[in-house]
């Protein structure tokens, strides 16, 4: 067996993938995620940028010959050489359990032999130090795309300094992260960060040797890059699992489980006092009012909302209503098309405008323009869902130097659509995702497999490409999620007057 990064990555996600890795039929996997395309492009331009300018080696190997590219690793690391580019570590778990930390009760655990271990940093940095090649070290560094230097990143860097340890003899007194920003430079704790790592290491050995596939489990943040999401998502509907209730989060289902309230029937008739110890008052109210609305397939009020929630009469009397939509890239700090609905319910007429930022540089044009609409409609109401819409025109205000009463006087005519939604009602839907909503109302898009993680994708082959025809999807499908958001108040308006 063979453990890599890539498995020790994922099994820190969900044990699941790394499981289907291994064992997995490839027939089940979708390898034509554009966005995760994207996402391993832009992480080789970042290492690229870093690279600028820096003279570095990396060892020359048959792809997949592991062996060779070890020995060419460690043919630099003999030479000294300054900077190391995807070099190879390996090791026989034997030899990396040497290394292991003595603070877990599982460093004495036996493994069959035959396991090895491989790991493949970004850099390898020669520092001052005492190593069997002289009085230098190498150093760990991995590049990333995120902001954060999450834990998983971080155990990583742990397994490829307890790998480094193998091939010079001592274990570094450090490992480095290099993120996009704020904080480009992270300086890893192994002391906290080795016995982790083992931890992990071991779990997922013995998981893998096991061969005992792990429980399916939908987690909309961390399934929605993976590869085996149809999969599991298959899975899960077969059994209907209580994973796809929204509300059902990885540490929640473990206190079902721990309860015997492994099924939605059994959740939608539990008492609500044995789940609050634990969840609170509301959070077990809600898990079994969001368990009976999936059994009957209808949307029910939320009670001790909706005796507080009134609908502020100036809305229903505003002959013109706005919604607004934004298409960003996070990690450009760049919101590159701001989507707005004008519907004239006098004039019963419905027009979109779409300001898009065909260059980067021109997002201070679409903010002006922008403003320019939603000032023309001065007594209007905008609606919007979540809060994104209100945290970025805080940030376009900012850069670029919007007055502050004007700002503060388009913010007090924002109306959030999902806290209405949250607030009075609860639908048989597994997220209260603007997409599940919409559907569930019988709201279509017109590019069905649309998302905002493809319109970055499509944005960044407009910029590389010239094809209108992305900018043309992503303004289609900008104007979808207004429609949508159209369509979802005014159905909520609508059954709140009728209870």
């Amino acid at each position: 067996m063979l453990l890599t990064v890539e498995m020790l990555r994922h099994y820190q996600r969900c044990s699941r993938r790394a499981f289907l890795d291994v064992y997995g039929d490839p027939i089940g996997q979708d390898f034509q995620n554009d966005f995760r395309a994207k996402l391993q492009q832009d992480r080789y331009a970042l290492q690229q940028t870093i690279l600028a300018g820096r003279t570095y080696d990396k060892p020359n190997f048959p792809y997949g010959d592991w062996d060779a590219g070890a020995n060419a690793t460690k043919v630099l690391m003999q030479q000294g050489v300054e900077l190391i580019y995807r070099g190879v570590l390996l090791a026989d778990f034997g030899e990396a359990q040497e290394y292991f930390v003595e603070t877990t009760a599982e460093t004495n655990y036996q493994l069959p032999p035959g396991i090895s271990l491989i790991s493949r940093p970004d850099l390898l940095v020669k520092q001052p130090g005492q190593s069997i090649f002289g009085d230098w070290i190498y150093v760990p560094v991995d590049i990333h795309l995120g902001k954060r230097p999450k834990q998983e990143y971080q155990v990583v860097a742990a397994y490829h300094a307890l790998l480094l340890a193998t091939m010079q003899g001592v274990l570094p007194s450090q490992a480095w992260l290099m993120l996009r920003r704020p904080n480009p430079h992270y300086t890893v704790n192994l002391s906290k960060c080795l016995p982790q790592m083992q931890s992990v290491c071991l779990e997922c050995i013995e998981m893998l040797l096991q061969e005992q596939e792990p429980e399916v489990f939908i987690s909309r943040h961390r399934c929605n890059l993976c590869p085996w999401l149809n999969e599991c998502y298959g899975v899960a509907k077969s059994q209907q699992h209580i994973s796809l209730l929204a509300g059902v989060t990885p540490s929640r289902y473990q206190y079902l489980r721990s309860l015997g309230l492994t099924s939605v029937e059994l959740l939608a008739d539990a008492d609500f006092t044995e789940l609050e110890p634990v969840l609170g008052e509301e959070a077990a109210q809600l898990l079994i009012c969001q368990a009976q609305c999936a059994i009957a397939n209808q949307a029910m009020p939320l009670t001790s909302s909706t005796q507080q929630f009134t609908i502020p009469k100036d809305l229903l009397a505003s002959p013109i209503e706005l919604y607004f939509d934004i298409e960003a890239e996070p990690g450009l700090d760049l919101d590159y098309l701001l989507g707005v609905l004008v519907v004239d319910r006098q004039a019963k007429t419905e027009t979109f405008h779409p300001f898009v930022a065909e260059q980067p540089a021109s997002e201070g044009l679409i903010w002006q323009q922008f403003l320019d609409l939603v000032t023309a409609y001065p007594q209007a109401p905008i609606f919007h869902f979540c809060d994104y819409e209100v945290l970025t025109v805080k940030r376009l205000a900012k850069c670029y130097n919007t007055p502050r009463e004007v700002r503060e006087t388009i913010l007090s005519r924002f109306v959030d659509t999902h806290l209405w939604i949250t607030t009075t009602v609860t639908m048989p839907v597994e997220s209260y995702a603007l997409k599940p909503i919409a559907h569930w109302l019988g709201f279509e898009w017109r590019d069905p497999g649309a998302n905002g993680q493809l319109s970055i994708y499509w944005y960044d082959q407009w910029l590389k490409t010239g094809d209108r025809t992305f900018l043309d999807t992503i303004i289609r499908y900008n104007e979808d999620d207004c429609r949508a958001t159209h369509h979802l108040k005014d159905w909520l308006v609508n059954f709140l007057q009728d209870l």
